[in-house]
């Protein structure tokens, strides 16, 4: 098995290759039907349900040494998007292509086992990582002093707090030096120190000839760490281009919105 710390990939070589991708599925629509409705729905046995189409027809490529920046309001798809990326759902139309190792950072603490020690983690991280045991017990001080825990990495993490599960994921993720890493808002749990220092690291990574893609809602974090940005809405891609001035039209968008919300024209 290659280590996971090799990286043969250049600046520009494709990463992710996004081709007319969609997902729909259906739900069940949750309303609280009256008492004439129900006994109206007995014997029946339906139940409403619609279609949501979560991406449509997404075109995005991205190469190595960029980091990509998502954006858009809740519901855009964007962690829908993410997830069909890193290969946990499967499109429902057009085709994803991923030329390298994936890291992915998509829900703080997904992986850990909260009965374990934040050090008995690490562990299980890195070998779902692909990393040796060597690899492992060569690059676990760097995990831990990059987590700032303290003697807390020997504690259960069930008594970890949000920030710390936050700190510690983070940690695995970039000390296994992927060649592409998913972040999708793990940055936004923590203190601003912590923060600063994951940017840093993000930065790092980019000029390490890996890909990054950054799912945030903090804009100024957009504009300040990534190449280029894709502007999601209603899973459909509206924009993308160089940050200022994507970031520029969303937050141009958002306030078209809020103050349509207001006069109740939306």
């Amino acid at each position: 098995m290659p280590s996971a710390f090799n990286n043969e990939h250049k600046p520009g070589d494709l990463a992710i290759s996004v081709q007319h991708l969609g997902l729909t599925y259906t739900t069940t629509i949750d309303k609280r039907p009256t008492l004439k409705a129900r006994v109206r729905a007995l014997g029946r046995g339906t139940k409403q349900t619609r279609i949501v189409r979560a991406l449509d027809d997404v075109m995005l490529d991205v190469p190595y040494g960029s980091v990509l920046g998502v954006v858009g309001a809740n519901g855009a798809g964007k962690s829908t998007l993410m997830r069909v990326i890193s290969g946990i759902l499967p499109p429902s139309q057009g085709r994803v292509e991923v030329y390298g190792k994936v890291s992915t950072l998509l829900a703080l603490g997904v992986g850990f086992n909260p009965a374990l020690s934040g050090r008995e983690n690490v562990q299980l991280g890195g070998l779902a990582a692909g990393m040796s045991r060597k690899e492992i017990a060569a690059h676990f001080e760097e995990i831990a002093d990059f987590a700032e825990l303290g003697d807390a990495i020997e504690a259960p993490m069930r008594t970890y707090s949000s920030g710390m599960f936050a700190r510690l994921g983070f940690s695995v993720a970039v000390t296994v030096r992927p060649d592409i890493l998913i972040v999708d808002e793990a940055l936004s749990t923590g203190d601003a120190k912590f923060k600063e220092k994951s940017l840093n690291k993000i930065k790092e990574l980019r000029s390490d000839a890996r890909a990054l893609i950054l799912v945030s809602h903090g804009l100024g974090t957009i504009r300040d760490v990534c190449n280029e940005v894709a502007w999601l809405h209603k899973g459909a891609l509206i924009q993308r281009g160089e940050p200022n001035e994507v970031v520029d039209a969303y937050e141009k968008f958002l306030k078209v919105k809020k103050s349509a919300a207001v006069n109740e024209d939306i």
